[in-house]
């Protein structure tokens, strides 16, 4: 029974990926704030490691799949979003590696965004930091910018080019790493971006050319596919999930 680490496991995406993965045959370790297999708050450091260390913990030492799922959206405080969107993510990555290097066919998926492509967000020196891993200073440039849907592009480019990154040294563990990046999808964090009057516009007239929202369970059929056997020479890529925004937004860039 292969056994995978999910963050973010309690609701929207996270808890549809647990679903599918369980009813893959998977061992799922569900990593939230609350109602998890281990409890843990990944917008802090010590929050992070306290989870990486019960993962090792539960799964004795040995992963065969990760999927961070955990994040906000831009109705958070912008602090808020890189710590948890990016350091939650690139910190559970390097923590876990050891653990997945031993695993059967070990697989991760990160969730990413569309909004990773929108408005050019590698310009912000935030990414910079974050790629170097310098926390402090990411949350202060962050912070300094006071526009939070800025900051919820930046910590998704920073994280799909982080893992896109990794997957190349991963390689050579033996270790795929995918990207998967929804548009709008109907969960707890896209009802806040409705429900946030500095957004809910813009929300709602951003529509696919499907005409309606994602469900999670779409993403997590996905996700589960990714960390299966059919997609063993599937990796390093970034799966766009999204009813055909992308398409629509960049139809000449791929």
């Amino acid at each position: 029974m292969p056994v995978t680490a999910v963050s973010g496991s309690a609701s929207g995406i996270g808890a549809a990926v647990c679903q599918a993965l369980r009813a893959a045959g998977h061992r799922v370790i569900g990593i939230d704030r609350a109602e998890a297999q281990v409890v843990a708050d990944l917008s802090t450091a010590q929050g992070r490691q306290a989870a990486i260390t019960a993962v090792l913990e539960q799964s004795g030492g040995v992963l065969d799949g990760l999927v961070c799922c955990a994040g906000v959206g831009s109705s958070a405080l912008s602090n808020t979003i890189i710590a948890v969107n990016y350091f939650g993510v690139s910190e559970l990555l390097d923590g876990l590696a050891d653990a997945l290097a031993k695993g059967q066919a070990p697989a991760a998926v990160v969730i990413g965004s569309i909004a990773a492509t929108h408005a050019n967000p590698e310009q912000q020196p935030m990414i910079a930091a974050m790629l170097a891993g310098n926390e402090a200073l990411a949350l202060e440039q962050a912070n300094a910018l006071e526009l939070s849907h800025v900051a919820y592009a930046c910590s998704k480019y920073a994280v799909t080019a982080n893992a896109r990154s990794k997957a190349v040294q991963w390689a050579k563990q033996g270790i795929r790493l995918n990207v998967v990046a929804p548009g709008a999808v109907e969960t707890p964090l896209h009802q806040a971006s409705l429900n946030d009057p500095r957004f809910a516009k813009a929300v709602r007239e951003f529509v696919a050319p499907m005409g309606r929202s994602g469900h999670p369970e779409e993403i997590a059929q996905v996700v589960a596919f990714l960390q299966s056997a059919q997609a063993s020479f599937v990796h390093g890529t970034v799966v766009f999930v999204d009813g055909g925004m992308d398409a629509m937004v960049r139809p000449a860039r791929f």
